[in-house]
């Protein structure tokens, strides 16, 4: 059984100035308490008492290419001796702008910031400019930030969601004003028929409709057919001159380097990437089609933030993009993440009656969720709540004594420093624990 014990000393001392001990709410449910880390390289982070990881949360995604890539770290060296922020344009930016109109299908105009919350915020808001109306409407289980008007709509459970046809906005914190939700149509995922008669009834009043091209945030889901919805979703916002938004922060630079809309061949009006972009570094583009630009271009849409484009974090940006390009990363990534969830699926079994265990993995490859439920499929985030919660964070308890870090949720990240080797690895303890939960232990 590893040691925690400075971890837990730290925490402890964390607690008296950081409120809750952290510094973003997801990091709160490590096992035994929130761990702290002292180093990652490539494929492993090792904690504050030398245990040693292989590492498929990739700090919730952002790091692609694995921990401390030494092309991404020298070009931080490099943009950081230049200067860190000159509140004002550098060529780096420049540079960054060009590739990325270049290599993402919607990306005419873009404006960078530091998070993916405050660029899905800019989204709608430039959306409402555009059309003149207030509303928008969003999918159950979907994440597009903490701030106030997304902050619902993301969870809940079974007895609180309400008919499918016409779900309860659910408020994700306490601390909203009343009537937050008064702008917030919200819908389950993957049924285009329900899309369909929602927007008949409220076009005039609807400015954008928002999604995750997959459903990453709750269960990995794709769309349907495998985009038809998303092509469905592009047809309604045609027809009715709504904005159709994309929110890439996961499926960016992870799907393709054009995101998930090169991918399904679905181009939205606006789209947010952040994440994986720069390898950790903070960084997040709001990009779009000029038309839904333009109000940020000509100054009647404010967008603004002192700390956007710095040296350092665009630097990143560049040098991470340069790997996944030149190294073809896109390949290795669904290869190893494809492999990774067979082998989990093979080895999910029953020693005593050899029975498989009810355990479903779902998703592209370069990430996906797993889960333990009896669904052969899930659709939307209704169905992510059949799965057994309690029995999924025994097994990332029990992966993590063993050495494998996991995202709590259910979430696997796969980066450009992981091998076949440990992917095999991985799944030969994955095996290992099924069995022991089997037996009870």
């Amino acid at each position: 059984m590893p040691s925690y014990e400075k971890s837990k000393e730290l925490h402890e001392r964390a607690s008296r100035v950081l409120a809750g001990g952290v510094s973003s709410e997801f990091r709160r449910f490590s096992t035994p308490h929130p761990l702290f880390y002292a180093k990652g390289q490539g494929n492993r982070i090792v904690d504050v008492d030398g245990n040693e990881f292989l590492d498929f949360t990739l700090s919730q995604g952002p790091l692609i290419l694995g921990h401390s890539h030494p092309e991404v770290l020298a070009a931080v060296a490099k943009a950081s001796a230049d200067g860190q922020l000159f509140a004002g344009q550098h060529l780096l930016e420049l540079e960054l702008a060009e590739r990325l109109n270049r290599i993402i299908p919607c990306a005419e105009l873009m404006r960078f910031s530091l998070s993916g919350s405050e660029a899905d915020h800019a989204a709608i808001r430039v959306a409402r400019a555009v059309t003149g109306r207030d509303k928008f409407l969003r999918f159950e289980g979907h994440y597009h930030g903490w701030l106030d008007e997304m902050a619902q709509g993301i969870g809940g459970a079974a007895e609180l969601l309400g008919p499918r046809e016409r779900p309860n906005v659910i408020s994700w914190t306490k601390g909203l004003p009343a009537g937050n939700d008064r702008n917030c149509l919200l819908l389950p995922w993957n049924d285009l028929g329900l899309v369909e008669a929602t927007v008949q009834q409220h076009a005039h009043e609807l400015a954008a409709i928002i999604t995750e091209p997959v459903m990453c945030n709750s269960g990995c889901i794709p769309p349907d057919a495998p985009s038809a919805f998303l092509r469905g979703l592009r047809e309604i916002c045609d027809r009715y001159d709504i904005a159709l938004i994309f929110d890439e922060v996961i499926t960016g630079f992870r799907l393709a380097l054009g995101g998930a809309q090169e991918y399904y061949g679905v181009t939205p009006d606006l789209a947010v990437f952040g994440k994986a972009m720069a390898s950790g570094y903070p960084i997040s583009v709001l990009c779009g089609r000029k038309r839904f630009m333009q109000p940020i271009a000509d100054g009647t849409v404010i967008h603004a933030g002192t700390m956007n484009s710095g040296q350092p974090s665009v630097a990143a940006a560049l040098a991470t993009l340069n790997v996944l390009e030149r190294d073809r990363v896109h390949e290795r990534l669904f290869a190893l993440g494809q492999r990774l969830m067979w082998g989990l699926r093979n080895v999910a079994c029953d020693p005593v009656t050899l029975e498989p265990v009810p355990i479903l993995l779902q998703g592209p490859g370069p990430m996906f969720h797993a889960g333990f439920t009896p669904l052969e499929k899930a659709r939307d985030y209704r169905d992510t709540l059949r799965y057994d919660k309690p029995r999924y964070a025994r097994f990332v308890a029990a992966m993590q004594e063993r050495g494998i870090r996991l995202i709590g949720r259910g979430l696997w990240y796969i980066s450009a420093a992981h091998t076949e080797a440990d992917v095999d690895h991985a799944i030969s303890v994955a095996g290992d624990v099924f069995s022991r939960m089997a037996d009870g232990n």
